[in-house]
C-alpha cells in the first residue's frame, strides 16, 4: 500500500517538474506568485487577505496544470489540425484567462488601497 502511494507521489512530482521545465506560463505564474507573496509580507496583509492570496495562487497553479494536461492529451490523440482539438485547447486556455482576470481583480482589491490609501 505504501509503495503505491510512493509511486503516485513520484508521478505527481514528475508532472510538476514537467510543467516547470516546459511551460513558460507556469513559470510566469510562479514568478508572479512570489512577487505577490513579497508584497503581502511588505504590506503586512491580514490573515483573511493571506487566505485569499494563497487560495488564488494555488487555484491558478492547478488551472495551469489542468490546461497543460488537456493540451498534452489533445496532442497525443492527433498531431494534425482538427477543429475539435482547437476548441478543446482554446477552452482550456480560456479557463486560465478567466482565472488570470480574477487574480488581477483580487490583487487589486487587496493591494491598491495599500498603495494609495486615499482610494
Amino acid at each position: 500500500m505504501l509503495r503505491r502511494h510512493t509511486i503516485s507521489f513520484y508521478h505527481a512530482f514528475s508532472g510538476l517538474i514537467y510543467a516547470l521545465s516546459t511551460q513558460p506560463n507556469f513559470l510566469i505564474h510562479i514568478t508572479l506568485s512570489f512577487l505577490v507573496i513579497f508584497a503581502g509580507i511588505f504590506f503586512s496583509i491580514s490573515r483573511l487577505e493571506w487566505l485569499v492570496i494563497v487560495s488564488a495562487i494555488i487555484f491558478g497553479l492547478i488551472v495551469e496544470l489542468i490546461n497543460t494536461a488537456i493540451e498534452s492529451a489533445v496532442d497525443l490523440i492527433s498531431d494534425r489540425y482538427h477543429l475539435n482539438a482547437k476548441i478543446a485547447k482554446d477552452v482550456a486556455a480560456s479557463a486560465m484567462l478567466i482565472y488570470a482576470i480574477g487574480a488581477v481583480i483580487i490583487a487589486s482589491i487587496i493591494f491598491v488601497p495599500k498603495l494609495w490609501p486615499s482610494i
